[in-house]
């Protein structure tokens, strides 16, 4: 069974439980599990993202083995930047992690989510970066999160964002005016609290962790690691 697939069934159990009063504290609690198995452990134990870190050096994470993919870097990333948004500025209305501190460590300039970069930008900005302060980063965001989410009740599942905390997201560059970038907010604005747990949060980080894999897998395969 695919990570993606046995994903899938805790999902589905936590989208039913988090759905009725009586049981959203049973579904707050796959949630938890879910939302720490996509990050690193710091507390002991190991995790899937802890799984996909292992035995990869710097250039690993800059490769795009066809033109049809991205890179570990990009993937990563993109993941953690949009868990840093949605959480902070939409779910809780609070300051977003990443700040020019953040930035000057990581090794970039990027601020946005990365989802209009061309293969070229995808490629230099995984050059850049150091790929230990981006684990840093989501290290960081993710402690965050899990701090958010143990705070939320289920009144606040049907709660939906207003213009400012999506205006504000445009506002700190956590997305561009390109359309292939803009379009996440009307995305997110659609969204509620539940929404927004049940995609950017849950999902969508399985979708490309499961994808950084498959791109570690080929790059282990193919012997690209040692050649790049």
């Amino acid at each position: 069974m695919s990570i993606v697939s046995e994903w899938n069934i805790d999902q589905k159990k936590m989208n039913e439980l988090i759905k009725k009063e009586s049981t959203f504290e049973a579904g707050k609690k796959i949630l938890t599990a879910l939302h720490t198995s996509v990050h690193f452990s710091i507390h002991g134990g190991l995790t899937i993202m802890d799984d996909l870190w292992a035995g990869l050096e710097k250039s690993a994470f800059s490769i795009m083995p066809t033109e049809k993919d991205v890179t570990i870097a990009w993937n990563i990333w993109h993941i953690t930047r949009i868990e840093d948004l949605t959480t902070n500025l939409l779910i809780s209305g609070r300051e977003q992690i990443l700040n020019d501190q953040w930035l000057k460590k990581i090794r970039t300039s990027v601020t946005d989510t990365g989802n209009a970069m061309t293969d070229d930008e995808i490629i230099s900005f995984s050059r850049e970066i150091d790929p230990c302060e981006l684990r840093n980063y989501r290290v960081a965001v993710g402690e965050r999160t899990k701090s958010i989410l143990s705070g939320l009740n289920f009144k606040d599942m049907g709660k939906k964002f207003d213009k400012k905390a999506l205006a504000e997201i445009l506002r700190v560059g956590g997305v561009t005016e390109h359309p292939d970038s803009i379009w996440l907010l009307d995305f997110w604005g659609n969204k509620s609290i539940s929404g927004i747990i049940k995609m950017p949060l849950t999902r969508h980080q399985i979708v490309h962790i499961n994808d950084s894999f498959r791109l570690k897998d080929t790059i282990f395969k193919r012997k690209i690691f040692y050649l790049s």
